[in-house]
């Protein structure tokens, strides 16, 4: 290959996207198994590569040269292919660092807790020395003479003033996992999580809920990958650069979610929306009928609405790891909030607010299935909704109509 990304396990990765909107060259994601890597190395039939989880120290002895960065760092995230010999950068640095920066997150004098000890973690604490971090402490889940255990920052460092994740804990497919307990420290100004899919992981929203400064590894996964395609290519590309395709990427991976009253039109709009963007829809509702066997008012006269609140948990924890997806929820999907944590970890929630004289009264919905229910049902969960919705969409003209509205919000 002439360039590409090596790492154990890569279905997760947005990295060849992201290259292919830098520059032209073709750009493969090429998993190694542990048993490989000696003879990929050493064959290193590549002009230049990324290397990812779990290899940025492994890399490092097949290597003609390593920049003074990244043997101060000890993880090589880039290397080049330069007649023959092999030279290794590390650009996971500067992509932290642009994070830390769009986060407005000061390390001076802060205390920095490090969740992790591989290659990134190495990173982390290099860029926290660099900018002024009075206290640096690595956490591993099993302690060491250089990381403490997870007992150990609880306890001995609730005061900790940023916590950068490092660890893959949360990452795609096992999106359910956080690391550490955020309620179990007392002031933490920011948190940083290096993990980009999903786009926002249980340790962010927790974060956010708690109303503590946070960021996903995605601005700094471009960042990086700008850094080293200027190493690949000997060209400067520049900040905006980033930032246009951070934007571009975000929209394209973001799932757009679809939130309301029964009867508010969000399949309808949710299929006409998907087919403008070329999306792929799903429905909720549609898929509890499917795992159930069985139509929802069925669900509910035979076993109740406990029973089809837990289907629609289940449905929803596992299509909201999906992304770039247009999803249509059940009415009431978002009484439970863990269906909405799920439904943002990859995806914008849109309220489709359409006046409740509009909403139709039909047989098939077993909580709104009068007016007179219905009315009372919209008073009680309007609030919820909007509560829920990261945008609030009044839903007066046509499904067509709205559908072109949110395809050209979606893209200005």
């Amino acid at each position: 290959m002439n360039y590409g990304c090596i790492g154990e396990h890569l279905p997760h990765s947005f990295s060849k996207d992201i290259h292919e909107k830098i520059e032209s060259y073709d750009y493969v994601l090429r998993e190694v198994s542990p048993e490989e890597l000696q003879v990929f190395m050493e064959k290193h039939d590549f002009r230049a590569i990324n290397v990812t989880i779990p290899y940025k120290q492994a890399v490092i002895p097949y290597l003609h040269s390593v920049s003074d960065a990244a043997k101060t760092i000890g993880a090589v995230n880039t290397i080049v292919n330069r007649d023959g010999l092999l030279y290794g950068y590390n650009t996971d640095f500067g992509g932290m660092k642009a994070l830390l920066e769009r986060l407005e997150l000061d390390l001076n004098g802060k205390k920095v807790l490090i969740l992790g000890t591989g290659g990134t973690s190495k990173t982390a604490k290099a860029l926290a020395h660099s900018l002024g971090a009075r206290e640096i402490y690595r956490v591993s889940r099993t302690k060491n003479e250089s990381s403490l255990s997870y007992e150990e920052a609880y306890s001995l460092h609730p005061d900790a003033d940023v916590i950068i994740n490092t660890t893959p804990c949360g990452m795609f497919p096992n999106t359910d996992s956080s690391p550490l307990d955020l309620t179990k420290f007392t002031k933490p100004e920011g948190v940083v999580d290096a993990v980009y899919n999903p786009l926002r992981t249980q340790l962010l929203l927790q974060a956010r809920a708690l109303g503590i400064k946070a960021e996903g590894g995605l601005y700094m996964l471009v960042a990086q990958a700008v850094l080293a395609a200027e190493i690949f290519t000997g060209k400067a590309y520049g900040s905006e650069l980033i930032d246009r395709i951070y934007g571009e990427i975000l929209a394209d991976k973001e799932n757009i979610v679809l939130i309301g009253m029964p009867g508010s039109g969000k399949t309808t709009l949710g299929k006409l929306l998907a087919e403008r963007l070329g999306r792929a829809f799903a429905d909720t509702d549609e898929l509890i009928v499917q795992k159930a066997g069985m139509q929802i008012s069925d669900i509910f006269a035979l076993h109740g609405q406990d029973y089809f609140r837990d289907l629609e948990t289940q449905v929803i924890r596992e299509l909201s790891k999906s992304s770039g997806m247009v999803i249509a929820t059940g009415g009431g999907s978002v009484l439970r909030a863990e269906n909405v944590d799920s439904l943002r970890m990859n995806g914008r929630l849109y309220f489709l607010d359409r006046p409740v004289g509009e909403l139709i009264v039909t047989a098939d919905r077993p909580l709104s299935d009068t007016e007179e229910k219905l009315n009372a049902l919209y008073a009680e969960r309007r609030p919820i909704y909007c509560a829920a919705a990261d945008e609030t969409v009044f839903v007066t003209g046509t499904p067509e109509h709205t559908a072109r509205q949110l395809a050209s919000g979606r893209h200005t």
